[in-house]
């Protein structure tokens, strides 16, 4: 059960009443940014699960060609045909009401293979293959962790309304008719012995 304290009084009042209208507010704008979280969220799952079939679907044709061009050069072959440098990954992130998540992937990869005789359309097949399973790997990877990023986002701001709604915000209903009560029975009180004060002063 929440418990909500209370100053005495009339500026327990004044106290409750602030505390509802912000409580009321803060739930109504964490609703606003659940339903602007949504089609983000679900635009964001159907692009994760598109990219990810895409990557499974480049990586087994990427494994397919790599068999061809082993059996084609052999591991020597292979070898000789690496690029020089390493691959690169940037990825840059985004921010929607205050969520923030990786949106955009860049991929530096290397040029043409080392070699200007590859010695067999198969390994220049299973390069080409290789970029695109990379590239896929990539964009599954970023698509993942923003699908991540906005389903944790949604759990919280959802949890965070169900907070409000369901306990905060009745508590303090509660808490500000109770205080009422006392309130009218103060004012009533205070007005029966004002009155009975006024009478004995006029028998007097």
């Amino acid at each position: 059960m929440t418990t909500v304290r209370v100053p005495p009084g009339r500026a327990g009042r004044l106290h409750l009443r602030r505390k509802l209208t912000t409580a009321e507010r803060g739930a109504g704008l964490l609703e606003r940014k659940l339903h602007a979280l949504l089609p983000q969220q679900q635009a964001r799952r159907r692009a994760a699960e598109e990219s990810l079939r895409a990557w499974r679907e480049a990586a087994a044709e990427a494994d397919a060609w790599l068999g061809r061009a082993l059996a084609a050069v052999g591991d020597d072959g292979l070898r000789l045909a690496l690029p020089g440098a390493a691959a690169g990954v940037s990825v840059r992130a985004a921010s929607s009401m205050g969520v923030r998540y990786p949106d955009e992937v860049v991929c530096d990869l290397p040029g043409e293979l080392p070699e200007a005789d590859p010695g067999s359309a198969a390994l220049v097949c299973a390069r080409t293959a290789h970029v695109r399973a990379v590239r896929a790997a990539a964009q599954a990877a970023v698509d993942q962790g923003a699908l991540r990023a906005l389903d944790a986002a949604v759990t919280t701001t959802r949890r965070q309304i169900r907070v409000l709604r369901r306990h905060w915000i009745p508590a303090l209903r509660a808490a500000h008719e109770r205080l009422e009560f006392v309130l009218e029975q103060s004012d009533f009180e205070d007005g029966v012995r004002r009155r009975h004060a006024a009478s004995r002063s006029s028998r007097a």
